[in-house]
């Protein structure tokens, strides 16, 4: 009888210990003041988006504890000035409008100089106003001045402006800005057969794919075969009947895929010349798509237009081809070619591989040598002239090549010795000598570019570091410091910056890095519940941004309600070495998990408030696939999950991505890596949330699982979105309301107010 009463004692000593009063709404409240719409509030002298100029210069718009403030800098004369007299023309414009502003509200936040620069105009309410800065004089336009050629968001301008391309009846026409006629350029387009068509299956638009030449008389692009390709269907929520909806969606393994055939249109004859190479894959070496940079991508017209660069890419994206096409009569010059094991790619940000005509150069990025560099080729012979760059660090983005002076200029991560994820910008000549970092000061350093591209605004910052922003010019001489940003009343809310910290890899040896978030009312002395945010890649990685940020995500928020909250870039994920990029290459279920667990635990031996007992994970997307597999494949590890939008078998997803990174389906057993099959092995809570009108990830990917699951007869939580995209959109403030309540009622063990409702504010500074 006293056993079973010690017992039970213990039983309940140890319930009351995780069964605490339940959280209130002012713990949501707190909670969620660490959003990034209240979080933003606080944070004055941001970094900035400068408007450049013409002339050189540049304005740009900041909030601070006053309000929001124009500020005029001026490269050549190294000054930071206001941009106008605020106080002047908020009086100005409360009399010509007859309502009152103040100076540091003003009721516009851009703005434009006319007149040679002595007078502004801005919109208010629809309406244009200029106002004379002499004389601080504001009156209605009498119709609104031009801004620039008007073009649709689905039309793509010529260099010059004067020409509009855009996709009608499945062929390429093209509008004159000014008069509006418009005229056909191709007639034999047909459906799924058409010119310049954007469809990579998860991301699809009605704006055509291309690229115009220097000249405007010229475009790039492609008859986009996509007839035979299999395709992908959701059905609407509605009364009524559902409306169906198809669409081309090539699925991994498919014996089909879409097919690009190259040409060259002579905009002025309206004739197409066909690149003379079979027609290639629907890839790019960036990334999943031939248009991922906002253009058609791997395309370089020559300086005088007359012939064009192009790189075809294999299907498994082992393979790339430069090739050159003579833009007149569409022969092509084979130049070079690149094989690799695993998988290609040209950069991080951009694509970096150039031609350069004059030289007869290439300037080609490879990681040959197992870091992203540069390599400079004869485009004659193909061959090799010399490495550019080379090190234990990579190239991520050319930002200009000085043809004249034989210079590049780059972003680079790996130089900052504290974290190798920072962005600084470098530059090297041609040859490789000369390497210089023009902006060494320790963070992750972003640029803006004066339209000339001699000056540079430069924000610099780390996770736990706020923001320097400054002004060099092209030889990184600092100019002028501009904004140093200043969270005096964010913390004075008690807010912290979240930890930036490394371990090591489940390979013991590697280093990997991540932040860790801590609430408020920390106390070192009690043992927290970790949640794990995961985004495992390979791609790109669940901390996305190594700059200062004022709130990531619902990190700190879930943080505040009783977590510890951790964010780790596991192997496998970029912006590292090509061995690194590539350790789960074939094997994409690994989802860095390893790394996961090895990390929480090597954080429970640094940190004694850590519970290894009590482990959450969420993710979107990959991390929804990563979420899944984690309770499914360490039960005993991973508690708790919400996995959103998960991609949970990539035999139903778009081809290219899982082809990229996991290779074709016949060198990769896709069917051993879909989380269905593990679903028996689920012990903890996991809530699955999809949403139905989700084309990039179809929502058969979870109902799969669903299917698994209850085959097994495992209990599971569900929550669906019937009218929902791949992000949620308008449904993501309940998912995020959802989602605290399901780690505080099942890896806190309290119960959180009903019903709360997650309502973002808008800064009255804006």
């Amino acid at each position: 009888m006293n056993k079973l009463l010690l017992t039970v004692s213990c039983v309940l000593a140890a319930s009351q210990l995780y069964a605490q009063q339940p959280l209130t709404v002012d713990n949501y409240r707190f909670a969620e003041s660490r959003l990034i719409y209240n979080t933003s509030q606080l944070i004055d002298n941001l970094p900035v988006a400068p408007e450049w100029l013409e002339d050189g210069r540049c304005w740009y718009r900041t909030l601070t504890a006053r309000g929001a403030e124009f500020i005029l800098v001026n490269p050549a004369k190294g000054t930071r000035t206001a941009a106008f007299d605020q106080e002047k023309l908020a009086a100005a414009v409360s009399r010509a409008t007859g309502r009152t502003y103040q100076a540091y509200a003003l009721p516009f936040r851009t703005f434009r100089f006319t007149n040679g620069n002595k007078s502004i105009a801005f919109n208010i309410a629809g309406e244009t106003w200029t106002c004379d800065l002499p004389s601080y004089q504001c009156q209605k336009a009498a119709q609104t001045p031009e801004t620039g050629a008007a073009y649709g968001p689905n039309e793509v301008a010529s260099p010059d402006g004067r020409l509009a391309a855009f996709i009608k009846d499945n062929n390429l026409w093209v509008r004159e800005v000014s008069g509006g006629a418009e005229r056909a350029l191709t007639t034999d387009g047909i459906k799924d057969f058409g010119y310049a068509t954007d469809n990579a299956g998860w991301h699809s638009s009605d704006k055509p794919v291309l690229r115009w030449s220097h000249d405007s008389r010229k475009i790039a692009t492609f008859k986009q075969d996509q007839r035979e390709v299999s395709d992908m269907y959701l059905v609407t929520t509605n009364i009524g009947k559902p409306v169906l909806k198809a669409w081309k969606y090539p699925l991994a393994g498919d014996p089909v895929i879409a097919m690009i055939h190259r040409v060259i249109i002579d905009v002025d004859q309206a004739k197409v010349i066909p690149i003379q190479v079979p027609a290639d894959p629907h890839r790019g070496t960036l990334s999943d798509d031939i248009s991922s940079s906002g253009t058609f991508d791997d395309v370089d017209w020559s300086d005088d237009n007359t012939e064009l660069a192009f790189v075809s890419t294999s299907r498994n994206h082992k393979q790339e081809k430069l090739r050159i096409a003579n833009a007149t009569t569409g022969a092509v010059r084979e130049v070079m070619e690149e094989n690799v094991a695993t998988q290609f790619e040209s950069g991080q940000d951009a694509i970096n591989w150039h031609y350069l005509k004059k030289t007869n150069e290439i300037i080609w990025y490879s990681e040959r040598d197992d870091w992203g560099h540069l390599y400079l080729y004869d485009a004659t012979t193909g061959r090799v002239k010399n490495q550019i760059t080379k090190g234990q660090w990579l190239v991520t983005s050319v930002q200009r090549v000085d043809e004249k002076n034989r210079m590049i200029y780059f972003n680079a991560c790996g130089l900052d010795a504290r974290n190798p994820y920072f962005s600084h910008f470098c530059k090297v000549n041609f040859d490789g000598s000369g390497f210089t970092d023009l902006t060494p000061e320790t963070g992750n350093h972003k640029l803006s570019f004066s339209l000339d591209e001699q000056y540079f605004v430069d924000s610099y910052s780390q996770p736990d570091v706020p923001p320097t922003t400054v002004l060099r010019n092209l030889k990184g001489k600092l100019l002028v410091s501009l904004e140093k940003t200043d969270i005096t009343r964010l913390t004075a809310t008690g807010w912290k910056a979240p930890e930036a910290f490394s371990v090591k890899a489940h390979d013991g040896k590697t280093d990997i890095y991540g932040v860790l978030f801590r609430p408020t009312n920390f106390d070192s002395k009690k043992k927290y519940p970790v949640i794990d945010y995961i985004y495992p890649g390979p791609q790109g990685g669940g901390v996305r941004d190594w700059s200062f940020l004022p709130a990531r995500l619902d990190h700190q928020a879930l943080a505040e309600l009783g977590f510890i909250v951790m964010v780790l870039e596991g192997t496998s994920n970029p912006l590292r070495s090509k061995s690194y990029h590539d350790m789960n290459y074939g094997n994409m279920s690994e989802n860095t998990l390893p790394d996961q667990i090895t990390g929480i635990r090597q954080l429970a031996s640094r940190y004694a408030y850590i519970d290894t007992s009590r482990v959450g994970i969420w993710g979107h997307s990959g991390g929804g696939f990563a979420t899944a597999a984690a309770l499914f494949r360490y039960p005993d590890f991973f508690k708790v999950g919400i996995s959103e939008s998960g991609n949970h078998e990539n035999r139903s997803y778009e081809d290219d991505w899982g082809e990229r990174y996991n290779g074709l389906t016949a060198e990769s057993d896709y069917a051993k890596q879909a989380n269905a099959l593990y679903a028996g092995n689920l012990k903890g809570k996991l809530l699955l949330a999809h949403g139905m009108m989700d084309d990039n990830v179809p929502p058969y990917n979870t109902l799969l699982v669903i299917d698994a699951l209850t085959k097994a007869n495992k209990d599971y939580d569900l929550i669906v979105f019937p009218h929902a995209r791949h992000g949620f959109a308008g449904d993501g403030p309940y998912m995020m309301r959802r989602r605290w309540d399901y780690f505080v009622r099942n890896l806190l063990q309290q119960e959180p107010p009903k019903e709360y409702q997650l309502v973002s504010k808008q800064d009255p500074r804006n």
